[in-house]
């Protein structure tokens, strides 16, 4: 494996002979369900066989999304769409000060995950030479919370007139149909006061607005009847579900304006797939990601329990909970995703983890080398904290030993864990772990015989809600 991917260590996750003779057993499955999916599934998308009822929809044009846009760019820059997904960014910083990115699910979680993983700690709150001239993100359009709408519009400005540059703001909305109601009802009230900071100026506000969706439908008509040109949307690609596309324009958009190398994204991703392409079963690690999840499911972890840390990664780990349970919480099946955030957690769920119920699997996100130098405890002459002993040790040190006692009580108890190593917080390695669970997920959906595309659930409280607001 090569030194610069992530890493997979689950060896704690093996826990008694039983187990082992398990997950040696499931090979034969897994290697089918391997092949199925960067075979079969690619073939059927590409329509040189047919799908069957039970595979659709087949929305596996995630996988060959990173090289397909990476070489798109190096044979074409600045007509590529990834070309126009930087070029776009780079008006916008120019433009505004803050861009207020409207979407739900996979239309803003990925961006989130990116921003919070690779954007200085409190971004928003320095200024923007600090910043480098990059605007700061905000995330609305993902509920109807009527108090953080208001507080987001009166930072804002609530429709005033923007006068100068650090009063400017535009938008950025993310729906592929444009019908989802949190959206589509945050956008007609973003815009209206967008509008009115504007002057009423359309052709002003008509570059301030930047949507991602398809080719046809309502937010597609909507910024057609703004003004914008085909050249000035970005699309949600077909083939590709919402949680699968945080490496289209999705979320690759939102991180070009916070100036996020999303070039190297892509790379990471690329390099992810390679490994899946080519590794041998024994070593690939998303099989082994996969099989160890499958022999603990079924042996009655239904829980798995994401633990990153780093604060950076909490968005991360809410961004895969939404893959795990939107593509494998269907037929009555499916575990339960939890995102935990340590050492934070640890004095919270850490209790009932040690000595509760024995039905979770953790795996720990490991970060082994912080962007920043580490910071040491330091003596004092008030040491009524009894932290003099410690005066040398860095909170990485102490990281480090959180993980490991962590571990090891968890390993003591018979309580299956495994790591995730990533080399550095960075976007050539965010992208590896991007693609690396989203493969995972649809490979195991293939195991189990669930199809981890779709998400018909979810549309029924869709067709509630809008019964009760009086619509047919």
């Amino acid at each position: 494996m090569a030194a610069n991917l992530i890493r997979y260590d689950f060896c704690d996750a093996l826990i008694g002979t039983q187990t082992q003779a398990d997950f040696a057993a499931l090979r034969p499955a897994l290697e089918a369900a391997w092949r199925e999916v960067k075979e079969t599934d690619l073939r059927r998308l590409h329509g040189k066989e047919p799908t069957p009822s039970d595979k659709q929809p087949l929305d596996a044009a995630f996988f060959e999304l990173p090289e397909k846009l990476l070489h798109a760019y190096q044979a074409n820059r600045d007509s590529s769409e990834l070309g126009r997904i930087l070029a776009t960014a780079k008006r916008l910083q120019e433009e505004v000060d803050r861009v207020v990115v409207l979407g739900i699910g996979g239309s803003y979680m990925g961006a989130r995950a990116l921003m919070d993983a690779l954007c200085e700690p409190y971004f928003n709150e320095q200024s923007r030479a600090a910043r480098g001239s990059k605007p700061r993100l905000y995330f609305e359009g993902n509920n109807v919370d009527n108090d953080a709408t208001a507080g987001l519009l009166q930072l804002l400005g609530n429709g005033n007139a923007c006068r100068h540059l650090e009063d400017r703001w535009g938008i950025v909305v993310i729906s592929k149909s444009g019908g989802t109601m949190e959206t589509a009802a945050s956008l007609r009230i973003f815009l209206d006061r967008l509008r009115s900071a504007c002057g009423g100026d359309a052709e002003r506000l008509q570059r301030l607005i930047v949507p991602v969706t398809g080719k046809h439908g309502k937010l597609y008509d909507l910024s057609k009847a703004l003004g914008k040109q085909d050249d000035e949307l970005f699309e949600v690609p077909d083939g590709v579900g919402g949680r699968f596309s945080i490496l289209s324009a999705v979320g690759l958009l939102p991180a070009a304006i916070l100036g996020i190398d999303v070039v190297r994204l892509l790379e990471g991703a690329a390099a992810m797939n390679q490994h899946f392409r080519a590794a041998d079963p024994s070593k690939n690690m998303v099989l082994q990601y996969v099989g160890v999840c499958n022999v603990w499911e079924q042996q009655g972890a239904t829980t798995r329990v994401l633990q990153v840390w780093s604060k950076a990664l909490e968005a991360v780990g809410l961004w895969y909970d939404q893959l795990l349970a939107e593509s494998l919480g269907k037929q009555g099946r499916g575990a339960t995703p939890l995102t935990a955030v340590n050492t934070r957690d640890l004095h919270s769920r850490a209790q009932q983890h040690q000595e509760g119920s024995r039905d979770k699997l953790y795996h720990n996100v490991i970060v082994d080398q912080w962007r920043t130098d580490p910071i040491a405890i330091g003596k004092s002459e008030l040491d009524q904290d009894k932290l003099n002993d410690l005066a040398e040790k860095t909170l990485p040190d102490i990281m480090s030993a959180a993980i490991a006692g962590t571990n090891q009580a968890y390993r003591d108890d018979g309580r299956p864990t495994a790591n995730i190593h990533l080399p550095q917080v960075d976007a050539y390695t965010l992208g590896q772990l991007f693609q690396m669970l989203m493969l995972a997920t649809v490979v195991e959906g293939r195991l189990i015989g669930i199809n981890p595309y779709g998400q018909p659930g979810v549309e029924l409280y869709k067709r509630n809600m809008n019964r009760l607001l009086g619509r047919s």
